[in-house]
């Protein structure tokens, strides 16, 4: 989480989540699967830059995006950023 929109930041987390999947993989499986990851985001200006662009495709993943203003794409993923931001932003508790 950051207080800015930078797209090093989720390009950063990308790269994480790509050497993660590659390390926790059998030997015998590690091999260029370029294209069978699908990395679905929203419309941030973050997702949308030619940077991330770029590096998402030099990584090998492929880009679906959700629809503007909608957060029905991704109610699960919503619904724990929104307790993220309430308890991390906001400073305040939220109800379990």
């Amino acid at each position: 989480m950051a207080d800015h929109l930078r797209t090093d930041l989720p390009l950063d987390a990308l790269e994480m989540a790509m050497w993660q999947r590659e390390r926790d993989r059998p030997q015998s499986a590690r091999r260029p699967d370029r294209g069978s990851l699908i990395h679905h985001s929203d419309r941030g200006c973050q997702y949308t830059s030619f940077q991330y662009a770029t590096g998402r495709t030099d990584l090998g993943v492929m880009a679906s995006v959700g629809s503007v203003a909608d957060s029905y794409d991704d109610a699960m993923g919503e619904a724990l950023n929104g307790t993220f931001k309430a308890e991390l932003t906001h400073r305040r508790q939220v109800d379990r």
